[in-house]
């Protein structure tokens, strides 16, 4: 393509572009060069600033109710996944292996559990009155006992390294988490522990959860066989 169409002006015989603008086009661009990446390096975040901004996104939503897939990975018997819901102090856990369903519910002074392989209801006393706040513990404070580097980088995530430090003395932590964040809203996309030979993945978390969603409704299960142990 023709540089006439966009400049139809012409040199005079004998004169160049640079004879008006005597500029050397390579040290130009490596100034630009340059300039961007002192710009991309300005931007960029450190693990525990990823981690920090992680952390104040999900404390944005304490008011809320949050739910999550939780997988746990048990040698020989191998993989058995839940779904928690979480308000407040009350909370619903759906578990589905081997073709039987559970279900606990859960107010903070009374639980429900069903079973669906002999459709069963059993009531009892929870034991428990405060919040609830299932397993996002691990989720909040990971700097404080944990050295977090960056294993590789997405476009769409941080995949983050969280090794236990040596102050860290607390020996329910697990020695390492791998935690991916979202780039797009902070939100942890999941964290990957092992503890007590089990193997734990939290995943698919969301902050979409009602109060209908984790309260009790005995017309769920109408025909189910009840055992108050209260």
């Amino acid at each position: 393509m023709s540089w006439a169409l966009f400049w139809p002006w012409k040199f005079p015989s004998g004169y160049s572009l640079n004879a008006f603008y005597p500029i050397d086009m390579k040290k130009l661009v490596l100034a630009f060069a340059a300039l961007l990446f002192a710009f991309a390096a300005a931007l960029a975040q450190t693990p525990e600033e990823i981690v920090s901004r992680m952390e104040a996104e999900m404390n944005s939503h304490a008011g809320e109710g949050i739910a999550m897939t939780v997988d746990i990975k048990i040698p020989i018997l191998g993989t058995a996944t839940s779904r928690s819901y979480v308000y407040g102090s009350k909370l619903r856990v759906e578990m589905k292996t081997m073709g039987v369903q559970v279900v606990t519910w859960s107010d903070g002074e009374t639980s429900w559990t069903y079973v669906s392989k002999d459709n069963s209801l059993t009531i009892q006393s929870a034991g428990h009155k405060k919040a609830n706040t299932g397993d996002t513990e691990l989720f909040m404070g990971i700097t404080d006992g944990y050295d977090v580097s960056m294993k590789k980088e997405t476009a769409d995530a941080w995949h983050l390294l969280c090794k236990k430090s040596k102050g860290n003395k607390d020996e329910d932590d697990p020695k390492t988490m791998d935690l991916v964040v979202s780039k797009k809203n902070y939100y942890p996309l999941s964290l990957k522990a092992s503890m007590s030979g089990m193997t734990m993945t939290m995943r698919d978390i969301s902050f979409d959860v009602t109060e209908a969603d984790v309260t009790f409704d005995a017309a769920r299960y109408p025909d189910a066989k009840v055992t108050d142990k209260r």
